[in-house]
């Protein structure tokens, strides 16, 4: 029982020194993290967004419109002021002739002085009444309109047809941290796109790719920054004096996407994923495999930050982390 037991710890040890050496070169930075990413140098790398937040349009109401109040037109205000003069008219010849045939048939000559004195107070009575109709049809009238038939007078306002119901507003989305961040790059380097920095990543990653295996990273020193350079440099020097070589083969990139970017302490930073396959062993010099398969595909999800100087400047690789 005792031997059985030794035995299956001994081999859990093994086992796990044997996947820790499995784990130990595969592909630049050995499968680990390393580098710097300022402020969030202990931070996990943002995932890229699988479902981006969208505010749904609200329908709204259509604007609200008072129906014009109706009025008079014209020709109807001078008809009834034409009725209201021939009704006056006839009342005031009547009184005046009237008045005139009793004075002169019955005093014998001149209008009386108690008919002359009916007769300017009904003129005055009524044209007094007719001032006062026109006013109040005046300020009856909805500010801003003039009455009908005036020079100035605004066409009649009508609500115009429409085929919706209801209108639309898109309601943008509320910018995220990639997007602010975007922003203030952009803001120093007109010329800066998510597009350009994918692009530029992407050169760099094949060509970190291809230092790793030829176990120098001169051909890749502007690509890195120097803490990059002396951790890579240093893992190469280890894969030479070990007398080995990783190899990475029909390396296909699955996804390059932008996940992060930021500004701080006058530098541009942005972050990375790569989502790839690739055959990835290690032989001896001799060729013999040591580690991984020849033809084994693996896949892998790395994120790789990059930053440089604020403004248009080239990126440099600064961190490389692991998948969370």
């Amino acid at each position: 029982m005792k031997r059985s037991v030794c035995i299956l710890a001994l081999g859990i040890l093994l086992s796990g020194s044997l996947l820790t050496a499995l784990d130990a070169w595969a592909r630049a930075g050995g499968g680990g993290s390393s580098g710097s990413r300022g402020s969030r140098s202990y931070s996990a790398p943002a995932r890229p967004s699988t479902s981006p937040s969208t505010v749904s349009p609200r329908p709204t109401p259509p604007p609200a419109y008072q129906q014009p109040m109706t009025q008079r037109s014209g020709w109807m205000s001078g008809l009834m002021g034409g009725i209201g003069g021939l009704v006056l008219g006839g009342l005031i010849g009547s009184m005046l002739f009237g008045g005139l045939g009793h004075g002169l048939g019955g005093l014998g000559g001149g209008i009386g002085f108690l008919e002359i004195l009916i007769v300017g107070a009904l003129a005055f009575f009524a044209i007094s009444y007719l001032r006062r109709r026109q006013q109040g049809m005046a300020t009856a009238a909805p500010p801003g309109y003039a009455p009908a038939g005036h020079p100035t007078a605004a066409p009649e306002w009508r609500p115009e047809p429409t085929s919706r119901a209801t209108a639309v507003i898109d309601v943008p989305p509320a910018s995220s941290d990639l997007d602010r961040g975007l922003g203030h790059i952009s803001q120093m380097d007109a010329g800066f796109s998510p597009q350009q920095v994918t692009e530029a990543a992407s050169d760099v990653f094949f060509k970190v790719q291809a230092g790793w295996m030829a176990r120098d990273m001169v051909s890749a020193r502007d690509a890195l920054t120097p803490e990059m350079l002396a951790t890579l440099q240093k893992d190469c020097d280890r894969l030479r004096a070990e007398r080995r070589v990783n190899r990475l083969e029909n390396i296909a990139i699955r996804s390059v996407e932008l996940t992060e970017a930021w500004q701080e302490s006058g530098q541009d930073f942005a972050t990375i994923r790569f989502l790839a396959n690739l055959l990835d062993y290690t032989t001896d010099e001799s060729g013999q495999v040591v580690e991984g398969s020849r033809v084994e595909p693996v896949k892998f999800e790395e994120f790789w930050t990059f930053t440089r100087p604020v403004g248009p400047s080239p990126w440099r690789l600064s961190a490389i982390q692991q998948a969370a």
